[in-house]
């Protein structure tokens, strides 16, 4: 019997592990959740009696056998996990990492999903059968030859922000690059003044990865090849806002065949959502396949997307009530008048931080949609969509003012509360400590592999897993209607039936359905992919 309480405690190691939202947990501790405790042992007595001796033994394994074989059955075990107890039973020591692996090896052997997924909060969108496809004219392909062989002209770029936004300008920089018919050598990454974070290129992306999936497309150099390093290139700093192609080629197409070298800075937003079909399949291009996150990154954000899915499928909640968000906004946490004073005290130290309208009032503005939901206001809009209290929620994003006061209507209603620092095991982030744009990869990893993904707020993280979301079969992505369901927040007198019946209401056309970019202008392809990205096939081609 001990073998097989053996091989119980490994077949119920899931990972279980609660977020500690500001503080780090202890080795010993992280330790013993890993680890099931082990089960009693059951005696014989539990077959017939307290004196009962087994006086033919072969009957009496077989049929020992026979039972626990028939009980690990019923509980959904099969053979692949029996031979992994077996083949574990001479190593009943290891280290923690070891104990993790096969912990997340045993949780892969079986699929618990279906069960959950019955759930209509887990239900995914119909995709009306929308799949990638992108395929380029041939038009595009003839030129393609030229462009890929040109040795004269050479572009550069600097690309700034947070690391969802410097994703959005290299999508840029590469149609650009395409549209000049030019070489583009690695963006480079300046060095975000709010974190610090002094990443280059290939120690977020995975640059082979990214020069491999373009080569059809356009040059991807690592550096300014020999014959152009002593040249001074064209400096460019006020590229306008939403310029077409047409723009770019009769302002640089000239300078750059001049010179050789044309540098860019500041792309943010420059280059207009509206292009040519083809520039638009390259935009999803290299937003959906070429720009793969470096292997350290995506080896750890998978091994954390495993951890929350080794028990059935999880919710991925981006929250955007950091300080410098509600600065930025011009809106209130919501929290107390000190933190409140805190977010003014701030915004009148440094007016340039506040990006949202200052002709309307903090009350004009929520009503408006222009502020992120607190933790109250969304785990009201989750209990009202059938969130059930068993869901497991990963939430992304940095340290939210007010600490676990702030998230306090979260966790006390969805107990099961997770965050990075909380599942990686002590040392697992180490590597990528103080470096802001690592831990946004390992957040985009996580909550792009979630069953359903959610943002408090719009911003670029939540731009970008939208599209990818898409991109993958249309997975379920919550968008709040802020503008509409606020004012059924704040009426005190309505039944918490009925306002469950609204939201939901409110909400049915805003859970990650296919929806046409070309229904509206402006719309980023990279967010909306179809109809340019995806397409309608037939089961046969």
């Amino acid at each position: 019997m001990g073998k097989s309480n053996k091989c119980k405690a490994k077949k119920q190691s899931y990972i279980s592990v609660p977020s500690q939202i500001i503080t780090s947990l202890s080795s010993s501790s992280l330790q013993s959740l890993l680890l099931s405790p082990k089960k009693a042992h059951l005696n014989s007595s539990f077959f017939v009696g307290h004196n009962y001796s087994c006086r033919r033994p072969r009957v009496c394994l077989s049929a020992l056998f026979l039972f626990v074989l028939v009980g690990l059955l019923r509980l959904g075990w099969n053979v692949n996990t029996l031979v992994l107890c077996s083949q574990s039973f001479g190593s009943n020591t290891g280290k923690v990492g070891e104990r993790d692996h096969q912990v997340l090896v045993t949780s892969q052997l079986q699929s618990p999903r279906p069960l959950h997924l019955e759930s209509e909060f887990w239900k995914q969108p119909d995709g009306m059968g929308y799949r990638p496809c992108l395929e380029f004219s041939a038009k595009y392909r003839k030129a393609s030859e030229a462009i890929l062989n040109g040795r004269r002209k050479y572009l550069l770029v600097v690309v700034s922000g947070g690391m969802n936004q410097q994703r959005n300008q290299i999508v840029d920089a590469v149609v650009i690059a395409r549209i000049l018919g030019a070489a583009l050598v690695v963006p480079v990454l300046q060095v975000n003044i709010i974190w610090g974070d002094e990443s280059e290129f290939s120690d977020i992306f995975d640059l082979g990865h990214f020069k491999k999936v373009l080569a059809d497309d356009v040059r991807i150099l690592s550096s300014l090849p020999s014959t152009h390093v002593m040249t001074r290139p064209v400096e460019e700093k006020r590229t306008p806002l939403h310029v077409s192609p047409q723009w770019i080629r009769s302002r640089y197409l000239k300078r750059i065949n001049k010179e050789g070298v044309l540098l860019l800075r500041g792309l943010d937003s420059r280059l207009s959502k509206d292009l040519p079909p083809d520039l638009q399949k390259l935009r999803c291009k290299v937003a959906f396949q070429a720009l793969r996150f470096a292997p350290p990154i995506l080896e750890l954000g998978n091994k954390l997307a495993r951890r929350m899915q080794s028990k059935g499928p999880y919710f991925a909640l981006h929250l955007r009530i950091e300080k410098d968000v509600w600065v930025r906004t011009g809106c209130l946490p919501g929290l107390s008048k000190e933190y409140d004073e805190i977010v003014h005290n701030e915004r009148r130290r440094h007016p340039e931080f506040l990006t949202a309208k200052s002709n309307l009032s903090y009350h004009e503005r929520k009503l408006a949609g222009l502020c992120p939901l607190n933790a109250f206001e969304v785990t009201r809009l989750l209990k009202a969509l059938g969130a059930p209290r068993s869901a497991r929620i990963y939430w992304a994003g940095g340290q939210p003012l007010g600490g676990k006061e702030a998230l306090s209507p979260l966790t006390r209603e969805f107990p099961h509360f997770y965050n990075k620092e909380g599942l990686a095991l002590p040392g697992e982030l180490e590597p990528f400590a103080n470096k802001a744009s690592f831990m946004a990869a390992i957040d985009y990893i996580v909550s792009e592999k979630s069953d359903v993904f959610m943002a408090s707020h719009g911003g670029n993280m939540g731009h970008a897993i939208q599209g990818q979301r898409a991109y993958a079969g249309h997975k379920k992505y919550i968008t709040p209607n802020k503008r509409h369901m606020l004012p059924y927040f704040v009426n005190s007198s309505l039944p918490e039936a009925e306002f469950n019946r609204i939201i939901k209401e409110l909400h049915q056309e805003s859970l990650g359905q296919p929806e046409l970019r070309s229904s509206k202008a402006g719309r980023d392809v990279t967010k909306y992919p179809v109809p340019e990205c995806m397409c309608k096939r037939n089961k046969t081609t």
